[in-house]
């Protein structure tokens, strides 16, 4: 019998410095960014409003950044993580320029590290994927981790390589994908917050009080959206003899969430720049609501730039549990607490 169906790529099947080119190409529409806003409910004026991004310097409303990166991961899903046990953590996100409807998203990776576990029966495999528009342009660079699973355990890992990554993405590497704001023209009202880039300073805590309850069919319908094809989170008759016995949201959800829920209390915060680091600490499955809170870490000029300041921020999410404690206890899959940590610049008016 020949075979023509993909089973996708087993640790073994890695190789250090590999270059897997993803099919298939995206053109993104205003319907994927309507669609995304159903989803997560984000409010930012940037990204909603053609009228208002024109007045702030924008030539329409771009799509949304988050959407975007969900879009360029989706792309490698079938060739990285089809196998995977669990995605691990993310570094070096830059966002490089910006997407607009009609712009078309391919992403190639590279094999950058691979490390057997020591049950020895999967791997760690690191890569660093960069998302193109149509003219070639790199719209988004960005490195994860992911575990997969071995196809054969009996068979010998080749020679470990962690790949040595940056703590944080330098606040002069930021703003390329964010044209000159008109920091004048710029509505308050309209935007959502008077606070503006020196409101805030670090060690700044803030509750982003409202949460939000996820239900089985929109992170279904989140990840088709994004053409992510991991098992795990759409067979319930595989999951169900699996470790948790129902399917697993996307991390990638719990970010979009925590990002939409942020809007209050950081509503100028109108582009997401880099994404330091990301750890999903637990797992989020539905029926569950997400809360978020924020630190304010540093905050940064950037390079040439009079119109925006940087914020890196640390992000948690939790899990049936309010932030008004600002809580930094881990969750599990069966207790409340926080379920994702998450490190990233925005930028914002000043």
């Amino acid at each position: 019998m020949s075979v023509k169906t993909n089973p996708g790529n087993y640790f073994e099947d890695f190789r250090l410095g590999q270059t897997i080119r993803h099919a298939t190409p995206r053109t993104v529409t205003a319907g994927d960014q309507a669609l995304y806003t159903a989803l997560y409910g984000s409010r930012f004026a940037v990204q909603s409003s053609d009228a208002f991004a024109q007045g702030a310097g924008y030539p329409r409303a771009p799509i949304d950044g988050l959407l975007t990166f969900h879009i360029v991961f989706g792309k490698t899903v079938p060739d990285i993580s089809l196998n995977a046990v669990a995605n691990l953590g993310y570094a070096e996100c830059r966002f490089l320029a910006p997407a607009y409807p009609g712009d078309t998203l391919s992403t190639v990776s590279e094999v950058i590290g691979l490390k057997e576990n020591s049950n020895g029966k999967t791997g760690t495999v690191y890569v660093r994927s960069v998302g193109r528009n149509q003219r070639g342009e790199e719209v988004l660079s960005y490195v994860r981790w992911v575990m997969v699973r071995k196809r054969d355990e009996t068979k010998p890992a080749p020679p470990a390589h962690v790949p040595d990554l940056m703590k944080r993405v330098d606040p002069s590497l930021l703003g390329a994908s964010c044209p000159v704001i008109d920091a004048a023209a710029w509505d308050d009202g309209l935007s959502g917050s008077p606070h503006r880039f020196g409101s805030y300073a670090a060690g700044e805590k803030i509750d982003h009080v409202d949460g939000m309850t996820v239900e089985e069919a929109e992170h279904m319908l989140a990840t088709r959206l994004y053409q992510n094809t991991a098992k795990v989170h759409f067979n319930q008759h595989s999951e169900a003899q699996g470790r948790f016995g129902r399917r697993l949201i996307y991390g990638g959800h719990v970010i979009s969430l925590a990002r939409a829920l942020s809007f209050n209390g950081l509503a100028n915060a109108f582009h997401v720049a880099a994404i330091n680091g990301g750890r999903h600490v637990a797992p989020l499955f539905a029926g569950g609501t997400v809360f978020a809170w924020s630190e304010i870490l540093e905050t940064a000029d950037v390079a040439g730039r009079s119109d925006v300041g940087a914020l890196r921020i640390m992000t948690r999410a939790t899990r049936d549990l309010p932030c008004t404690a600002f809580p930094v206890e881990d969750g599990t899959a069966e207790t409340p607490g926080v379920i994702l940590e998450l490190d990233y610049w925005v930028l914002m008016v000043r």
